[in-house]
């Protein structure tokens, strides 16, 4: 690390060198630091990358830079795009691009498959991986704020700085355990564009239904979809605008007044008059007048089978007994929901831990126990498998 490294990027032509020689390199580190408290959109306000040889910081809030160069490298799918915790950066990029970068490897993801923690925190990554001790004293550094000191400049890069010895050491490891498959998924889904989805007809898709009839449905889709056009319009959190437990009573109480409104529990009384609220009472009216028209197809209740009494306990035990035994975190392998449905007895493909190496390293082991084929035990405090003689 460098002074010229610290000095953040602020002109066109340094940025395209900055990319040529980034694209030399099958795989590009990267990093931002946002404000997003009192927005909708975050604010983009700085972007860290490095690959071997080459480190910098682009500073986005530059007069007269144009992204292009950087943006062009990140939606190239040639090249791995390696980020720590990368939801957040992937939203950003997805909304500059207009598609999420892709391949993508997420460092806490493959932390998972290596046994190294379950949402591991990029310092205790580092700290782990690299034995490295990472200052945070820069964490809660203003970034919007200019100029940046040299300290802050430095915390910035090194999120990309470590992050690139890390990669470099967590892929080699996970091809040589042959555990590369086993994160495939989980980066890919990271790349699909639902995941970033802003339609506003879409936001009712985000919060829980509560009820199936179509005037609840109709209010609660218009409602939900009204909130996002207004957060983003405003560019404001949704929470700022009305909160979800507020959606919720609308659609089950059906206000027709501002009185009614008024009378609410979850929205501030007077709100219905503010200017936040504008269009929210016709917004209403109009999807009782014609719920057909505004309600989305009803969920379908499952009729769920019961669950046999301690087969979910019995196979939380397997869980943690495999994921041990092969130095994985037990979410990769299988979640709560996973659990249920096995110990049901269902055995559709759509269940990740019933297929591929998930139903080798535990579903098959998971049907075994159901059916009588494989037993646990306890001995001197450890759990041990056994085929029960017949």
């Amino acid at each position: 690390m460098t002074d010229k490294t610290l000095t953040p990027i602020t002109q066109q032509e340094e940025l395209q060198k900055f990319c040529d020689s980034l694209s030399a390199s099958d795989f590009i580190c990267v990093d931002t630091e946002f404000h997003r408290e009192t927005t909708f959109w975050p604010e983009l306000c700085l972007i860290q990358a490095s690959a071997p040889g080459v480190e910098g910081v682009i500073d986005p809030k530059a007069d007269g830079i144009d992204l292009a160069p950087f943006l062009d490298l990140l939606a190239d799918t040639s090249r791995v795009k390696v980020f720590h915790a990368a939801r957040q950066d992937m939203e950003i990029f997805n909304k500059l691009i207009g598609t999420p970068p892709s391949p993508v490897f997420d460092t806490q993801i493959a932390a998972m498959a290596l046994g190294l923690g379950d949402s591991i925190s990029y310092d205790n990554l580092i700290q782990r991986v690299l034995r490295r001790h990472i200052d945070k004293s820069s964490q809660f550094t203003d970034w919007k704020r200019r100029p940046l000191s040299d300290k802050q400049l430095a915390y910035a890069l090194g999120d990309v700085t470590h992050l690139r010895d890390a990669y470099l050491w967590m892929r080699d490891e996970l091809e040589k355990r042959g555990r590369m498959e086993w994160i495939a998924e989980e980066m890919g889904s990271l790349s699909e564009p639902a995941l970033y989805d802003t339609d506003p007809k879409n936001a009712w898709q985000r919060l829980k239904v509560r009820k199936t009839h179509k005037e609840y449905l109709a209010v609660f889709a218009s409602v939900a979809e009204w909130r996002e056009r207004q957060a983003q319009s405003l560019d404001r959190p949704r929470r700022r605008i009305l909160k979800d437990d507020a959606i919720q009573e609308i659609a089950d109480q059906k206000p027709k007044s501002e009185e009614q409104f008024d009378r609410l529990r979850a929205v501030p009384k007077g709100f219905i008059r503010s200017r936040n609220a504008d269009g929210l009472l016709q917004t209403v009216e109009n999807a009782l007048a014609d719920p057909d028209a505004y309600a989305p197809p009803a969920p379908q209740r499952k009729q769920n089978p019961q669950t046999p009494a301690g087969a979910p306990e019995m196979l939380k035990v397997l869980l943690k007994y495999v994921s041990e035994d092969s130095d994985v975190v037990p979410r990769l392998i299988a979640n709560a929901a996973d659990i249920e449905r096995i110990a049901r007895g269902e055995t559709d493909k759509d269940i990740p831990a019933l297929t591929g190496w998930r139903y080798e390293v535990f579903g098959q082991k998971a049907r075994a126990l159901l059916t009588g084929k494989l037993a646990l035990s306890f001995e001197n405090g450890q759990v041990r498998l056994f085929e029960p003689k017949s």
